[in-house]
């Protein structure tokens, strides 16, 4: 009898959209509004995950709505990454919380039950996942937050090479966005268990 698939609660889409050669040049130009909401908005995610936290401890329930909006504010900063830093799409992404029609998407699947202790460890059991993504993204990773910056990492690397290959041939090579995307499901998985947003310890790989 064949095993059922278990996937991660945590579904990170990217879809390759035949992004142009040059636009790259002025993409984070171009995505500074969605980069000024976004500070508003992982502010906000800051202090909603802090009261989830004594939710969490007192009740074992991560408030619905409170959940819902801190997965749109993630969503909402992929779309904008993706566009300028994934390089994905050309497609300008949308200013909503809400899952659309677009290249990229995220979806966490809303836990029924959380434990109520596990929000005083979950720091600290992803510290081997925190050394890994550090080489992978970059030390100026934000766990708390998702926000990465443009330094150090092998992700950065591969942008590079992607712009390059962009500037030069039209095209984005597959593999490399393959592995691009997972680095980003493995980063998104971390910081969703770090989020307080699921109990089950992310998968040290790069598939989903």
């Amino acid at each position: 009898m064949a095993k059922e698939k278990v996937t991660y609660p945590v579904h990170l889409k990217g879809e390759l959209d035949k992004p142009s050669r040059a636009l790259w040049l002025v993409k984070w130009f171009l995505a500074i509004p969605h980069w000024i909401v976004l500070c508003f908005l992982f502010v906000a995610f800051a202090i909603l995950t802090i009261i989830a936290f004594f939710a969490i401890l007192f009740t074992g329930r991560y408030p619905r709505g409170m959940f819902n909006f801190n997965v749109g504010v993630l969503r909402w900063g992929w779309r904008a990454f993706y566009y300028a830093a994934v390089l994905g799409t050309d497609n300008y992404p949308p200013f909503t919380l809400e899952s659309v029609d677009y290249p990229a998407d995220l979806q966490i699947d809303y836990p029924e039950k959380l434990k109520n202790w596990m929000v005083l460890v979950k720091w600290f059991l992803a510290i081997p996942h925190y050394a890994i993504l550090g080489a992978l993204v970059g030390w100026g990773y934000n766990y708390a937050a998702h926000n990465q910056y443009p330094f150090g990492g092998l992700f950065w690397i591969l942008v590079v090479i992607v712009a390059i290959v962009l500037l030069f041939t039209g095209k984005y090579h597959k593999d490399i966005f393959k592995l691009i995307m997972g680095i980003q499901r493995w980063s998104y998985r971390v910081c969703a268990y770090v989020g307080l947003m699921t109990d089950e310890y992310p998968h040290f790989r790069l598939w989903e």
